[in-house]
């Protein structure tokens, strides 16, 4: 019976042997689709799972619902406190500075080395690495310890047992405790060596309001973080609250309020990665993976609608097959089980087409996501082929169901053909179908736009030919070291200007605080900056002056603020000048000299928040925070000029250290980079979807108008024109895609809506994409419909008319 079954399916594979290309195609381009996306997905959700201690640890990130915002920072009174008043938690481990790099000597040579962390003295009780040499007991005991990973111990001493070895850095001699092999698997803690962050910590003690450290608490097994999360609030914060509440003159819940956190959110270490609301190591993007991993199953779902279209549209080709099948004795569940072996076999050849397109793909799909994904999580294929499973269900079952209907006497007689079951579910499959290509064509337009209207908007500074070179950080008085450059580097050829800036456009390196005046506190950014550097940057001043160097107030307590500042505030411009208000970063009150005009720092996906520039000398420790000199090059020859500036950097300023520097408009053109992939994404989508919409299209159109070829030779007998058989052929289907696309407006309105929601500079929902995707839409239909159509006008009358 098996081996019957096959033959029937191969015979009528190959007598359809257009739609069963479609079929192949259609399935191969969405499971290949499914399978890079899962894979991207899968190493997403695989960051950290080789710590044997993951169940227990937590990342903690406070909440603002002031701001309705989240933060990974933590002062270090705080976690020490909730480790002391909170039976759940276990230990802590606190992270003040990742990614730190230093010109290390050891004995003979002096290398680079990058990759280090500063951290609080158990980091190695909740980051168990696979030990080389030394012991993690006593690994950060003092301040003059360090670890390696063997890759950066082989980097320095040329082999690995160096415990006790001794390496001087940072002004500093350190004492080799132990070494340690990184973990294989994802993770975005991978320090190359670790340090305790002993000064941070000895200065920070008492420091509840400096929020300077990320941090991961130990808790007990099944432990309850939202009760924690609450014990948090009600012991912890509002500890620190009644410390502070009394200077400021306020309740201990009014201060909670105006000062926060108001609450916290403790999220398990594996699941940081994706979901994770703000982490001090990066978070992932979970509603674009969702998006994207939904459009692939549409895609895959697309392919299922056009196999079942076709095998409802060849009904009638079998109908005769199954009346004689069921007459010699063939039960419904034999024929169910016979179509879906044939839905099977293909959706299975798919499979494996699917399998070698995607090892085709993945090197490019790979670079574009910046990862180094391999096929060779036995998951990937378990759930690839689950879904193979899943296709050959819903795109078989549902044709096999209804072919197994079909009653013998009926489709003996060949009454099927002129049956309206047939036509009613292959027209509502297709209108899926076409509504599901409605929403990638209207939501493909959308994006587009977003991204053009985010890549043209006016940002409100000028970074172009900006050229920002940043410091080391062996700088004990950074502030003078850029008061020398700053006069040295304008007699390079080629530079113009030079000036500093903390806060600077596409960087997250810069701070903010609370703002008081009076009763009333708002949170804002604030940047140290050289007296000239708001006009360097092109950004425009609407009111007031900028800081004049000849003006001894001017590094002491005066600032300039932006429009969103004043507005917070709900002050007039002439009341700003007037009032004076006290930041959180100092203790002395400062005064408002002057206006700008609102720009963007970050991306244009978060809105303008409030924001003061003072000079670096005006408090008593941002001069410290003077990291980077800022050029701006003259336009006629700036690869020379970068050129000239860089081997006088590597000549008198930093030998031996890497050259770090970026220009600012390039900088800032990385934060579109995920929207522009997101764009292209949709693009590729959208091809693929139209494609496989419109060979399935074909296809059926071809089968349906064949089987009209009499009704077709008849009316051409009685005098019909080429253009109204073309019509009447067609006319059904346009109809079906005008009712397909009003379908799909409402649904694609919403769900668009939606991620525009995510953008503070957003496009007003446009018109254009609804109706250009009608339009095209039904012309894209007639076109294919039309060739079939036109050739059905071309028909042999005689051979369709002999018999009547």
């Amino acid at each position: 019976m098996l081996n019957n079954w096959l033959k029937i399916a191969f015979i009528n594979y190959k007598k359809n042997w257009l739609s069963t290309i479609i079929n192949l195609f259609g399935l191969t381009i969405g499971l290949t689709g499914f399978m890079l996306i899962l894979m991207h997905w899968n190493d997403e959700e695989s960051y950290e799972k080789w710590n044997p201690k993951k169940d227990n640890i937590y990342a903690f990130q406070q909440y603002n619902p002031k701001e309705n915002t989240y933060s990974p920072s933590i002062s270090y009174p705080l976690a020490d406190r909730t480790l002391k008043v909170i039976p759940e938690i276990r230990d802590y481990v606190l992270f003040s500075g990742s990614g730190m790099a230093f010109k290390m000597t050891a004995k003979n040579k002096t290398v680079y080395q990058k990759e280090g962390m500063n951290v609080s003295q158990n980091f190695f009780n909740f980051f168990p690495f696979r030990l080389s040499a030394g012991s993690f007991k006593d690994a950060l005991k003092n301040e003059n310890s360090i670890a390696f990973s063997t890759k950066a111990a082989k980097n320095l001493f040329g082999k690995t047992n160096i415990v006790g070895e001794n390496v001087k850095f940072d002004n500093k001699n350190y004492i080799v405790t132990a070494v340690y092999e990184l973990p294989e698997g994802n993770s975005v803690i991978k320090p190359e060596f670790v340090v305790l962050a002993y000064d941070n910590l000895k200065n920070d003690k008492e420091g509840w309001g400096n929020f300077n450290y990320g941090c991961f608490f130990m808790l007990d097994k099944n432990a309850d973080t939202e009760a924690i999360q609450e014990k948090i609030l009600k012991e912890v914060f509002l500890y620190r609250a009644k410390i502070n509440a009394q200077g400021a003159g306020v309740t201990p819940e009014k201060y909670l309020e105006l000062y926060g956190p108001q609450g916290s959110l403790l999220t398990p270490l594996d699941q940081m990665k994706l979901h994770g609301k703000a982490y001090w190591f990066g978070t992932g993007d979970f509603k674009t993976m969702m998006i994207l991993f939904s459009l692939s199953v549409l895609i895959v779902i697309l392919s299922a609608i056009n196999f079942i279209n076709l095998k409802t549209a060849q009904a009638s080709q079998r109908a005769k097959e199954i009346g004689v099948r069921k007459a010699i004795g063939s039960t419904k569940t034999q024929l169910v089980l016979q179509f879906l072996l044939e839905t099977f076999l293909l959706c299975f050849t798919s499979y494996f087409l699917s399998l070698a397109l995607t090892e085709l793909l993945l090197p490019s799909f790979n670079k574009f996501f910046d990862k180094e994904i391999v096929m060779n999580d036995w998951h990937i294929y378990l759930y690839s082929f689950a879904m193979v499973l899943a296709v050959t269900l819903i795109s078989g079952l549902v044709p096999a169901t209804y072919l197994a209907n079909f009653k013998a006497i009926e489709t003996l007689k060949g009454n099927f053909a002129r049956s309206r079951h047939g036509i009613w579910l292959r027209n509502g499959i297709l209108t899926l179908q076409l509504i599901i290509s409605s929403f990638f064509i209207i939501g493909g337009l959308i994006v587009n736009s977003q991204v053009k209207y985010m890549m043209g908007k006016d940002l409100g500074f000028n970074g172009k030919q900006i050229f920002l070179v940043s410091f080391n950080e062996n700088n004990p008085k950074p502030w003078l070291k850029y008061e020398r450059l700053k006069n040295e580097m304008r007699k390079i050829q080629g530079v113009e200007e030079v000036s500093y800036g903390e806060a600077v456009a596409g960087s997250y390196r810069y701070s903010n605080s609370n703002i008081d005046y009076k009763d009333k506190t708002i949170y804002a950014q604030h940047g140290s900056m050289d007296y000239n550097y708001l006009p360097f940057m092109g950004i425009k001043l609407l009111k007031g002056r900028w800081l004049d160097p000849k003006l001894a107030s001017d590094t002491i307590n005066n600032v300039l603020v932006n429009e969103t500042f004043v507005k917070q505030f709900g002050w007039t411009d002439d009341q700003a000048f007037k009032n004076e208000f006290r930041p959180g970063f100092d203790d002395k009150p400062y005064k408002i000299v002057g206006i700008v005009k609102d720009f963007n720092l970050k991306s244009l996906k978060s809105e303008i928040e409030p924001m003061i520039f003072f000079h670096y000398r005006a408090t008593s420790w941002k001069r410290f925070n003077v990291y980077n000199i800022q050029l701006k090059l003259k336009p006629d020859d700036i690869p020379a000029t970068v050129k000239r500036i860089k081997k006088y950097w590597e000549s008198n300023v930093e030998p031996g250290y890497p050259f770090d520097s970026y220009f600012i408009d390039k900088q800032f053109a990385k934060t579109f980079e995920k929207y522009q992939k997101q764009q292209t994404l949709f693009t590729i989508l959208n091809a693929m979807v139209l494609m496989v919409a419109l060979l399935g299209l074909f296809a059926l159109s071809s089968l349906m108008i064949e089987q009209k070829l009499k009704d077709v030779a008849i009316r051409k007998t009685l005098g019909a024109s080429d253009g109204t058989l073309i019509m009447g052929l067609t006319k059904q289907f346009l109809w079906i895609t005008l009712i397909a696309v009003l379908i799909s407006i409402p649904i694609s309105y919403y769900l668009m809506n939606e991620w525009l929601k995510d953008f503070a500079y957003r496009i007003d929902m446009p018109a254009f994409p609804f109706v250009l995707s009608l339009i095209l839409l039904l012309i894209l239909t007639f076109a294919v419909v039309s060739i079939k159509a036109y050739q059905a006008t071309k028909v042999n009358l005689v051979k369709y008319l002999k018999y009547e």
